[in-house]
């Protein structure tokens, strides 16, 4: 496998560079998660890499040093079975033990920060998770390409492919294999990823009628009822679609690691039967999303975006229903995604710094509207000087069956 070590080499130097202007006690970073060892080394590996402020990291690995040394640009990768191993390493290399540490501390369970805190215990640690965050928010064009093909791939799928597969009496559960089916055939690489702890999802949801205002556990405004309680996700087997029903399908695809989000609005029956409630609250989320769109420019500030919606959602006839009926509703628009669904930053109150340039930006305006289920639309989206930059197709009205 090729190694990209410019890429490399580039993403390295920006988490060092916010290193030496944001935490410039710590005498480096210690990275944790599968998903930041991947990006920071082009290898996935459990284990731990060290980035100095300055200089060259290394990667310590529990096994699979071989496939490391053909993946990864890294010249330092080294083996070990316990964190003493990593001080030890570091007084061979003539290092002195950092006297403080940024860790990702998302990273790591309670009992390994414990074993680890053990293993250095002059050490204070601090947290480099908001940095990492930030680094990767910043797609290059390398990342944007592959992110680009992947939601080309992921409106072909839910607005060409599909339709002709649906019809009456089709199960949620059907239609999410269905989906998954023509997904694989399209070239997704069968996993996504979630950032947030306990989180995860599997192929997306798919909710007919009112099942899309299923109570919910899932940090998300939709609703459904899922295969079982211990895999709610998918669709539900028992749960058809019948005739002037509405059918959101919300999910993501994946290329190269690297994930598209989406979500469209169907509709079983004749578009003239489609009641206006239903037509009017996806027609104010297309709206919404095509407006927001506009904004995502470099120098905006996520929150204020966020309150900008909230005042205009006040303004109309969807305040109880936005982003999730009753205890299902979320606060906020939309979210950063990548190599994980749940990227930084959130179109949220608490987000104040600005949008850049080669972010990439889910925007997913819902609506659930009582007894007859969530309407809506998600787009991911590129932030560029001119305002979002759609990647995965464009499609402002509700596919009729």
């Amino acid at each position: 496998m090729s190694k990209n070590t410019e890429e490399i080499t580039v993403r390295q130097k920006r988490i060092q560079n916010l290193l030496q202007k944001h935490l410039p006690e710590a005498d480096g970073a210690f990275i944790f998660s599968r998903l930041s060892i991947y990006y920071f080394t082009g290898t996935m590996n459990t284990g731990v890499l060290w980035i100095p402020k300055e200089g060259k990291s290394i990667l310590f690995i529990r096994r699979g040093e071989e496939r490391a040394i053909q993946e990864s640009a890294l010249e330092n990768i080294v083996t070990f079975s316990s964190y003493k191993n990593i001080s030890a390493t570091f007084l061979e290399l003539g290092m002195k033990v950092p006297a403080c540490i940024a860790a990702e501390m998302n990273g790591l369970t309670w009992s390994l920060s414990g074993r680890l805190s053990k293993s250095f215990p002059e050490t204070k640690f601090i947290s480099v998770d908001q940095l990492i965050a930030i680094t990767r928010s910043h797609k290059s064009e390398e990342e944007l390409q592959i992110m680009r093909k992947a939601g080309a791939k992921h409106h072909h799928c839910m607005n060409d492919l599909l339709p002709e597969y649906l019809h009456e009496g089709i199960s949620e559960l059907d239609v999410a294999h269905k989906l998954l089916d023509l997904y694989y055939q399209q070239g997704h690489n069968g996993i996504l990823r979630m950032e947030t702890f306990g989180e995860e999802l599997f192929a997306g949801l798919v909710s007919i009628g009112d099942s899309g205002n299923y109570p919910s556990a899932f940090n998300g405004p939709n609703g459904a009822y899922g295969m079982h309680p211990a895999v709610p996700y998918m669709g539900n087997r028992n749960i058809s679609w019948e005739k002037n029903t509405a059918m959101i399908i919300d999910n993501c695809f994946n290329l190269d690691g690297y994930h598209t989000d989406k979500t469209h609005t169907y509709w079983l029956g004749k578009k003239n039967d489609i009641p206006a409630i239903v037509q009017h609250a996806f027609d104010f989320c297309v709206e919404t999303q095509n407006y927001f769109a506009e904004k995502l420019k470099p120098g905006v500030i996520p929150a204020q975006l966020w309150d900008e919606c909230q005042k205009r959602v006040a303004e109309s006839q969807w305040a109880d229903g936005f982003m999730g009926l009753g205890k299902n509703k979320v606060s906020f628009l939309g979210h950063g995604i990548g190599l994980a669904i749940d990227e930084y930053p959130v179109i949220a109150k608490g987000f104040e710094q600005p949008f850049e340039e080669g972010m990439t930006m889910a925007l997913e305006p819902k609506i659930g509207i009582k007894g007859i289920g969530m309407v809506g639309i998600e787009n991911t989206f590129e932030v560029t000087a001119s305002g979002g930059k759609v990647m995965t197709g464009k499609n402002d009205e509700i596919i009729v069956i």
